[in-house]
Parts: C-alpha cells; sequence; structure tokens
C-alpha cells in the first residue's frame, strides 16, 4: 500500500451531469488527509476517451501514489484497509 498522501482523482463534470461518485470520492480522499490533484472531464468525448485509453469502464478513477486505486468502491476499500 502506497504511503504517500496525494491522490490523483479523474472525475466526470459535465454541464447537465456531475458525477454523485466523483464528489464522493473526493470528499473520501480529503476527510482521509489526502491531497487532491483533481482533474475533471468536461464532455462526454472526453469521458469516453479516457475510458478507452485506460481500458477501464466507468468514472471516477483514483490513484494513489502511483498505484491505480480503482473507482469509489475501490477507494473506500483501500481506505478502510489502510485504517
Amino acid at each position: 500500500m502506497a504511503d504517500d498522501r496525494s491522490a490523483t482523482l479523474v472525475r466526470m463534470v459535465l454541464p447537465e451531469h456531475t458525477c454523485p461518485f466523483g464528489v464522493r470520492a473526493k470528499q473520501m480522499l480529503e476527510g482521509a488527509g489526502y491531497t487532491v490533484e483533481d482533474c475533471i472531464l468536461r464532455s462526454r468525448e472526453e469521458v469516453e476517451a479516457y475510458k478507452a485509453e485506460q481500458g477501464v469502464d466507468t468514472t471516477p478513477q483514483i490513484t494513489i501514489g502511483g498505484e491505480h486505486i480503482g473507482g469509489s468502491d475501490d477507494l473506500e476499500r483501500y481506505l478502510a484497509d489502510a485504517g
């Protein structure tokens, strides 16, 4: 498990929709004391391109200390294991 207290969060914030899982992930990270690099995908095209490029099915995606954690459910498990 990474001990770096910085995280990268890639999440979807579209004009018509803000992903609640991305909001939740940011809150969990900040609540756990992480500095968050918040990378916003602002269009459906950006979201689809990111998912294709990264080989993932969903956003948000979280990386901590260079270790890919996964989505918000994965983050919740990661933080529970770290505590």
